[in-house]
């Protein structure tokens, strides 16, 4: 895949992350829907393996759950055909979904603090937990959609995992643990 991006192109996706950088309740990783609509569907800047290749190995690294926007950044500069280009998306695609989203959080988290006992900030608090859910359960929907009904090892773990999650308080890093095992074994 190649691409031609214009400076227009460049500041469209600024926009579009700043913007999403304001919708990130719950971490950037609850905007991954809006950013495959937007990166694949929309513009064809990026293909459905290359989004879910730059999710996968930036949760698998150790370090920012938020890297994988750098490497989406990354991708689409390399689409272009130049590491100039690449290093040009990392700062864009980062620098758009940290600057307004971290602004805000140290202003309201300042704010929210002087002012705990207020009704609505416990309010506030409380009805944000539903939207953060939801945001988490479209993103896990996404990522489940490039697999199809004949991976049913794949769903089945899933689900198993998400009844542990649920019922017992076990860590989650011996469920990822068994999910390497089985994925190294050929399993899923």
């Amino acid at each position: 895949m190649t691409l031609t991006l214009h400076w227009q192109d460049w500041l469209s996706l600024l926009t579009h992350y700043l913007m999403l950088s304001l919708l990130s309740i719950g971490g950037a990783i609850s905007t991954l829907p809006d950013m495959h609509r937007y990166l694949v569907d929309q513009q064809h800047w990026l293909s459905d393996v290359q989004f879910n290749a730059s999710v996968a190995i930036a949760q698998a690294a150790p370090g920012p759950n938020v890297l994988f926007i750098a490497l989406m950044g990354w991708n689409v500069g390399i689409n272009t055909g130049s590491a100039w280009a690449g290093l040009l998306g990392v700062a864009i695609t980062m620098g758009g979904i940290l600057l307004p989203s971290t602004t805000l959080t140290y202003v309201a988290a300042r704010w929210g603090h002087q002012n705990r006992e207020l009704r609505a900030v416990r309010a506030f608090k409380l009805g944000m937990a539903p939207i953060v859910i939801g945001l988490l359960i479209a993103t896990g929907w996404i990522m489940a959609a490039a697999h199809t009904r004949h991976d049913w090892p794949l769903w089945l773990l899933s689900a198993a995992c998400a009844v542990i999650v649920w019922r017992t308080r076990l860590h989650l890093l011996w469920l990822l643990g068994v999910g390497a095992l089985l994925g190294w074994l050929g399993v899923v």
